[in-house]
């Protein structure tokens, strides 16, 4: 089994900046790929950023050249830089860890943007 602790969010206002972190514990072995997904009320869940085992990393059309994900592999730790936050990044963020074909969620983290 594999544990994702998230920390991180708040409260920021217009064009603020936070910075979510989730670290993995328990049974790794081979981790897939390492990334966040976010979920705002009333919406369907929707992937953020993700990093791939080969270094690659991906993110979704509305939060590229804002958000930059890093991992600190040594730690199992996968990291969400955001910068010049909306008000419709408003959402819980979820990690989200995949090793071989199994997938595992933290709890989530609410990241509130509002003046």
């Amino acid at each position: 089994q594999v544990q994702l602790m998230e920390s991180g969010g708040g409260l920021v206002q217009p064009g603020g900046s936070l910075r979510l972190s989730c670290a993995a514990s328990g049974t790794i072995f081979s981790i897939n790929y390492m990334g966040w997904f976010r979920q705002a009320p009333g919406k369907e869940r929707e992937l953020v950023a993700s990093s791939l085992s080969y270094g690659g990393t991906n993110y979704a059309d509305s939060v590229k050249g804002r958000f930059t994900i890093s991992r600190d592999s040594a730690k199992n730790t996968v990291y969400l830089q955001m910068n010049s936050l909306k008000p419709e990044d408003t959402a819980v963020y979820y990690c989200n860890l995949q090793q071989n074909v199994e997938h595992y969620w933290g709890q989530g983290t609410q990241v509130t943007v509002s003046s």
